[in-house]
């Protein structure tokens, strides 16, 4: 087995970590599983530590010169690494912790290939950094996006550092939203790879830089491969400075949601911080049970 990881590509190595992962969360799902508390609100289980143990075996295996950026376990491997994984185990905890099989296992190499596996569809979306694939049964199809749908999915997951200029939520009430799409709240990255394979029109999410989050790498390098329209919530490109997710299958619908989102901050500037939706309830909105991890890459708290 070691052998045949060795000659894997980075996508081959992506997918077979993503794979193993998957595995582990399948075979652990519907078990009474121990919680790990983070604090917060957030936790993690025993199928979110083993899953990732799994998939740290897969990649010490086929790279064993590389270091692992893991949610679970932080940083490990060769600290003169010149390459680094990023491994979120299990995005949707809270979702496999209540019975959901809304969730997903993200295997990214930073700025090269990437992996989302679906444990319980059988899925594994896969890039080698230039073009998207969704393997399912053996057989890979090239991913190709497409508005079609008119599904967005909207991350309402907390925080929200672009309040009250921008809250996601608010974006399910503008009346061009209304009248264009639908929305929808799968609370799991899954969401993101969708919008490379055709199954949703666009993504949203607040945030800061997600360009080198375990929760995001993975989709974003997806979506990008498959030739989607990919941006902070203020149109600039993901970055060291970046804000959010604007993830669209066409120019036509990044722009309708890129003008819809300016409207919402314009119409934040003349009622005022105070005015309607300023602030509200925060909720663990895309169910994943990773509210600190989430918060701690927007810059509201350091992990």
């Amino acid at each position: 087995m070691i052998d045949s990881y060795e000659s894997l590509d980075d996508a081959g190595v992506a997918a077979s970590a993503a794979r193993a992962g998957a595995d582990v969360v399948r075979g652990m799902y519907g078990q009474r599983l121990t919680r790990i508390d983070k604090g917060a609100g957030d936790f993690a289980t025993a199928a979110d530590v083993e899953a990732e143990r799994t998939i740290l075996g897969v990649i010490r295996a086929a790279r064993p010169d590389d270091a692992v950026l893991g949610e679970e376990g932080g940083r490990r491997g060769p600290a003169d690494a010149a390459r680094q994984w990023l491994v979120d185990p299990l995005c949707g905890t809270l979702n496999c912790a209540v019975g959901s099989m809304m969730v997903a296992v993200n295997v990214a190499l930073r700025d090269g290939a990437a992996a989302v596996a679906d444990p319980f569809g059988g899925e594994v979306f896969f890039t080698d950094g230039e073009t998207a694939w969704v393997r399912h049964d053996g057989v890979d199809t090239r991913s190709v996006p497409t508005s079609a749908t008119r599904l967005v999915d909207v991350n309402l997951d907390p925080p929200f550092p672009s309040a009250p200029g921008f809250r996601a939520v608010d974006l399910l009430a503008h009346p061009g939203f209304v009248e264009r799409f639908r929305p929808r709240v799968v609370s799991t990255t899954l969401a993101l790879v969708w919008v490379a394979a055709g199954r949703r029109a666009a993504y949203v999410t607040d945030g800061g830089d997600l360009s080198g989050s375990v929760h995001f790498a993975a989709g974003i390098a997806l979506c990008r491969a498959a030739g989607c329209v990919v941006t902070g919530i203020d149109g600039a490109a993901i970055g060291p400075a970046g804000r959010g997710l604007v993830v669209a299958a066409d120019a036509e619908t990044h722009g309708l949601l890129m003008s819809m989102i300016r409207d919402m901050d314009q119409c934040r500037d003349r009622v005022g911080p105070a005015g309607p939706g300023a602030t509200g309830g925060m909720i663990d909105g895309d169910g994943d049970g990773d509210g600190a991890a989430h918060r701690a890459e927007s810059g509201e708290i350091r992990a």
